[in-house]
């Protein structure tokens, strides 16, 4: 029932978004174009896409995958990719009811509790990613929390090749998912090598063939954007108009230690929101679409990092931020807030106490504990949980991730 509500809800946005939506998709056609262009038409194609277009600031994983809709007609190809973009938001939000319900196997978990805690958290974290999806049409963006949210699943399942997989495709898809790259700690540490050694390998795969075919191509690291009057960063007092040449590299710089600690503190579940937290507290702009990393966030965090039944985290990232631009005029105020946001998740994620956390460093699953969330029940997507279901029982303390 609970994911014909999200399919539902889902729709419902999709339909009052989608006749205004695909604010962006215009980046992703034309580089979707360019990039399957190789040596013809001007030379401003296929590995130089970059160096002749610092503005595409995308993952060119991204353009690959824009570049199957470019056949269509225009409107027909942007309807398309939203409907896409929209399934996998109910995907993502399927993954991180799994990835919870693994994780929590052997723990005494009332999985019917567990499925409640997916609803409400997925009721705040779709309208904010149909903002994405089809307001905006970001598909780098969706496809890099799509496959952050795949790499979540596949921690949590303790595979290494897999979460090194996904973490690339994330970062081949857009960037600044590299913030992200913490979950590979969150294995254990006997499988960082082989993990690592995967993400890296397709990483330079996607990346490296423009930057040596292109030497220009570094040019699209520096491309610099409007610092809002609203955005965190004018709050922390820089002052420049544009982004400033240190920002980028500490965003990524920040988000990577923020999820090494929140690894060491046994918090990983918290590797994603403070990852989306570095990008918008130092970003220049204030695009809502920036929220959409926050919610997933939340959304894992919610589900995976703690069991309280209200996932009051989702609902306040959606409210604070994405409310505010709404109801709060104040350009100042408005960025007050969103550092105000920031400060306080990260701090509560870091430090608030969590019940039953694993030992610091651990390789291996919490052990069976009591709780007080009563029976357990099958997980919450239909697949196995602790109490009964079809096949062997769950072996206590079986499984991974350490980080705990």
């Amino acid at each position: 029932m609970h994911l014909i509500l999200l399919t539902a809800w889902t729709v419902l946005w999709f339909v009052v978004v989608e006749p205004h939506g695909g604010f962006s998709w215009h980046y992703l056609r034309t580089g979707g174009a360019l990039i399957y262009q190789g040596d013809a038409g001007d030379g401003s194609g296929g590995l130089n896409l970059y160096a002749h277009h610092p503005e595409l600031q995308m993952g060119p994983l991204s353009f690959l995958t824009a570049g199957l809709f470019n056949p269509f007609p225009e409107a027909t190809g942007q309807l398309l990719a939203a409907a896409l973009m929209s399934l996998l938001g109910l995907v993502i939000v399927v993954l991180a009811g799994r990835s919870a319900a693994h994780h929590f196997l052997g723990t005494g978990t009332n999985h019917q509790r567990l499925r409640q805690r997916v609803l409400i958290a997925g009721l705040a974290f779709i309208p904010m990613w149909i903002e994405v999806a089809v307001r905006f049409g970001h598909l780098d963006d969706v496809l890099a929390l799509f496959f952050t949210a795949l790499a979540v699943r596949a921690v949590t399942r303790g595979n290494p090749a897999l979460t090194g997989i996904c973490l690339a495709l994330a970062m081949d898809s857009k960037p600044t998912a590299l913030a992200f790259l913490p979950l590979l700690l969150a294995l254990p540490r006997e499988k960082w090598l082989r993990a690592g050694l995967w993400c890296a390998g397709l990483v330079a795969l996607a990346w490296l063939p423009f930057f040596l075919g292109a030497p220009q191509s570094f040019a699209a690291a520096k491309f610099a954007i409007p610092n809002h009057p609203a955005s965190a960063l004018r709050r922390l007092g820089v002052g420049d108009p544009e982004t400033p040449g240190w920002d980028r590299p500490a965003q990524a710089a920040l988000g990577l230690a923020l999820g090494s600690v929140a690894v060491w503190r046994g918090r990983w579940a918290a590797v994603v929101l403070l990852g989306a937290n570095a990008r918008i507290v130092l970003d220049p702009s204030v695009y809502t679409y920036y929220t959409a990393s926050v919610l997933l966030g939340t959304l894992l965090w919610d589900v995976i990092g703690q069991r309280r039944l209200v996932p009051w985290w989702s609902w306040l990232a959606l409210l604070i931020l994405y409310g505010s631009v709404f109801a709060v005029p104040d350009d100042a105020a408005r960025g007050l807030i969103r550092l105000a946001f920031v400060a306080v998740s990260t701090a509560y994620v870091l430090f608030w106490p969590v019940r039953e956390r694993g030992r610091r460093g651990q390789g291996r699953r919490r052990p069976p504990a009591r709780t007080d969330e009563g029976p357990a029940h099958e997980g919450p997507m239909g697949g196995p949980g602790t109490g009964p279901w079809p096949g062997p029982a769950p072996t206590p303390g079986a499984g991974p991730p350490a980080g705990r």
